[in-house]
């Protein structure tokens, strides 16, 4: 079983993103998708998201609607903007660019590259 990793301050709302890029999904399958992806390294928690969804919607990046689940079940769908395509991208070139910063500092530990 591999440990759970806190994400670090403002991935969630990246990750968000980078979740509604492919399709509308309703919360539980945000946290779904995050943690199945990550191969169960991030979980995400409810408490965490829904507040992280309603500050996407007010900056524009989402939007949502409700509709009927594959369970029959009626759920609030968020869906990706043309804005928040565009600030996913910007988001995600930064976050390499922050991210190979960090590997060329911990590359310089010794040992580090074996």
């Amino acid at each position: 079983m591999k440990p759970r990793t806190d994400l670090l301050q403002g991935t969630l709302e990246m990750l968000v993103l980078t979740t509604l890029a492919d399709e509308p999904m309703h919360g539980w399958g945000i946290c779904e998708r995050v943690q199945e992806l990550s191969e169960d390294v991030l979980k995400l928690n409810h408490g965490s998201l829904y507040p992280a969804l309603q500050r996407l919607k007010r900056r524009g990046w989402v939007r949502s609607e409700w509709r009927q689940t594959e369970n029959n079940r009626r759920a609030r769908y968020y869906a990706l903007t043309a804005a928040g395509r565009t600030h996913l991208g910007d988001e995600v070139a930064q976050w390499r660019r922050s991210s190979q910063a960090v590997e060329r500092i911990l590359d310089l530990l010794p040992g580090a590259g074996e």
